[in-house]
């Protein structure tokens, strides 16, 4: 009798340990979705932001021309060479810097590059997406997102603005697709069971991280992170 009571409840022992585990796993999941779609609408907002900068200057347009044809029409030559240059300016500053073949993948890029360049980080950027993908946009977008945000915050933890610097590359190795950003560090990350750990204070924290590596497994693709010499590296493979 005794036997059988300590069986039952080491079967209890186990089933509840089973259940709590299968319940954390959902909350997990259920955070990280809640994640995504916060994450989701941030790159939205921020692509909108650029979008709507090159409507505003698609609508000022036929003012910008009555502009440059009066000062031509009186003699303003340096005034309208100046007036040039600042348009010129005006609209690099809005247009697309990277076109990688997939118009969801340049609208993230070119957000994150945008972002970068406004906070004094300098970024380097080369990018080719094939045509048509095996993988979904929306996770290809997820990773660059998150692997961007990440390198962005890093960065803005140097003080001096010099020392910031992002290397993004998009491209196919090996019948693969392989995304590599490497970006500079102020210190060397710390390592929780052999995995990197987030530094972000946020509820969220390492769901980005989390978010990426999920992806990749689903794909069947694989993901390496590396640190040294004051820059941290992540290169995702997966299969197209």
């Amino acid at each position: 009798m005794l036997y059988l009571l300590t069986s039952l409840g080491l079967l209890i022992t186990v089933a509840a340990a089973i259940g709590i585990r299968i319940y954390l796993h959902k909350l997990v999941d259920k955070r990280i979705g809640a994640f995504q779609s916060e994450l989701i609408l941030k790159h939205y907002s921020e692509v909108q932001g650029i979008y709507d900068q090159m409507r505003g200057w698609r609508h000022d347009y036929h003012n910008h021309i009555q502009a440059m044809k009066a000062l031509l029409t009186l003699g303003q030559e340096a005034e309208h060479h100046e007036y040039l240059n600042k348009l010129d300016a005006d609209l690099t500053s809005v247009d697309t810097l990277i076109k990688t073949g997939n118009v969801m993948v340049d609208a993230i890029l070119n957000s994150k590059i945008s972002i970068a360049k406004d906070n004094d980080i300098s970024i380097n950027a080369k990018a080719a997406v094939p045509n048509p993908l095996t993988v979904s946009e929306i996770d290809i977008s997820v990773i660059i997102g998150n692997l961007l945000d990440n390198a962005i915050e890093a960065c803005l933890k140097l003080p001096d603005p010099a020392a910031r610097f992002i290397r993004v590359y998009v491209g196919m190795h090996k019948s693969m697709l392989y995304i590599s950003v490497i970006n500079a560090i102020g210190e060397m990350p710390k390592k929780q069971d052999g995995r990197f750990r987030s530094t972000k204070k946020a509820p969220s924290h390492g769901f980005g991280l989390i978010r990426i590596d999920r992806i990749a497994a689903k794909c069947g693709g694989f993901v390496n992170r590396q640190s040294e010499d004051g820059a941290f590296a992540t290169e995702v493979m997966l299969p197209v």
